[in-house]
């Protein structure tokens, strides 16, 4: 099966959250952090991929996510 991607990408001056081969934003925030938060939840609950584009839509970082949160260190 293959993995699920999110991407978060810049939206006119704020960040949407896409589906890989959407042609319509899942949710759309104000800040790019609040994007990666949502796009994280979705990926963990799916076994997913987040991709996050820079500014000029190229993808600067691939992340990928399973269900369970990873432990904190200490």
């Amino acid at each position: 099966m293959t993995a699920k991607g999110q991407h978060v990408v810049p939206s006119g001056g704020e960040w949407s959250v896409r589906r890989s081969g959407a042609r319509k934003a899942t949710a759309i925030y104000a800040t790019e952090a609040e994007a990666i938060e949502r796009a994280t939840a979705i990926a963990r609950k799916e076994r997913g991929i987040i991709y996050i584009h820079d500014k000029n839509g190229h993808i600067r970082e691939r992340r990928t996510c399973d269900r369970r949160p990873h432990p904190s260190p200490g």
